[in-house]
Parts: C-alpha cells; structure tokens; sequence
C-alpha cells in the first residue's frame, strides 16, 4: 500500500515546483469595485468607517416580510452564544419596559411553527437579518420603487384621461 501512495507524493511535488515556476503577473490592475484600483500587490488604505445612523425612527419596509433595519447605534453590543444584548430592550418580557419594539412572535418558534418559551436559537443572532443603517452615499445608483409606489403610479395613470 505504502508503494502506491508514493508515485503520487511525489507527482504532487513536481506539479508544485511547476506552478511556482510560473511567472504570473503579480502588478495587473486590480478591478474598481467599492475601493477604487491600484495593483493586486499595492496596498491602498482603507475607505474610513462609516458613521452609524442613530435617529431612533422606523423606517418604512420595502418589500414584504423585509427585515425591519437597526435604527440606533449597536456598536459595543455583545451578540454571541454567551449573550445578546438586542433582548435586553426588545425581548417580550422586557418590550414594556423599555418602550423598544417587541421582537416578532415568529422568533419565539422553531421551524415547525411550534411556540417556544424562549428566543429561537436559529433567530437569537439578530444580525443574520437585522443590519444597522450607516450615513454614506450610495455605491451605485439606484431606482428601486416599493411595490406600493408603482401600484400608485399605475392608479394615477388610468384615472388619466
């Protein structure tokens, strides 16, 4: 068994000394995405951080069964196996008290739709859905239009005569 493996160790090490002969051209230009070009072995700074919105105001949802946005800061939360701090504010035990939005009671179920006594282990990571707003411009333009817009526009346009 020992003599099969062998041919093919050393097969392996071969292809590797080739590869690495190859001169591959390490100075193309990098594409434009959301930090603009350079070269693959150039470093360029990094955009700076962006400031996280903190207004406090639901926003609107764009499309049914949207996650609803984070409207505050959530820097410095503890997210993780051990706590998460988003339950201390907007938990059903303590929505009252604190006057946040109460979590959705479909959190409170696990995948067969059963009720829970607790947070849903497969919902207690909020930020899988749940993403802070950040104060930037956009990346690339955008015309998106909620569906309650468009069926608007197509109202007002045959009431027109």
């Amino acid at each position: 068994m020992p003599f099969r493996i062998l041919p093919l160790l050393l097969l392996a090490a071969i292809g590797v000394v080739m590869a690495a002969d190859v001169d591959y051209p390490l100075d193309a230009s990098g594409p434009d995405g959301r930090r603009p070009g350079g070269t693959l072995t150039q470093s360029m700074p990094a955009p700076p951080i962006a400031i996280e919105e903190n207004k406090d105001l639901k926003r609107e949802r764009n499309y049914p069964d949207q996650p609803p946005t984070i409207p505050h800061s959530i820097r410095g939360y503890q997210i993780d196996i051990n706590g998460n701090k988003c339950l201390s504010c907007h938990s059903r035990a303590n929505s009252a008290r604190s006057q946040a939005t109460m979590i959705s009671i479909t959190h409170y179920m696990d995948r067969d739709g059963q009720a829970l006594a607790a947070v849903s282990p497969r919902r207690y990571f909020c930020n899988q859905c749940h993403v802070p707003q950040m104060e930037v411009l956009p990346l690339v333009g955008n015309n998106f239009e909620t569906i309650d817009k468009i069926l608007q526009d197509d109202a007002n346009a045959a009431q027109k005569p």
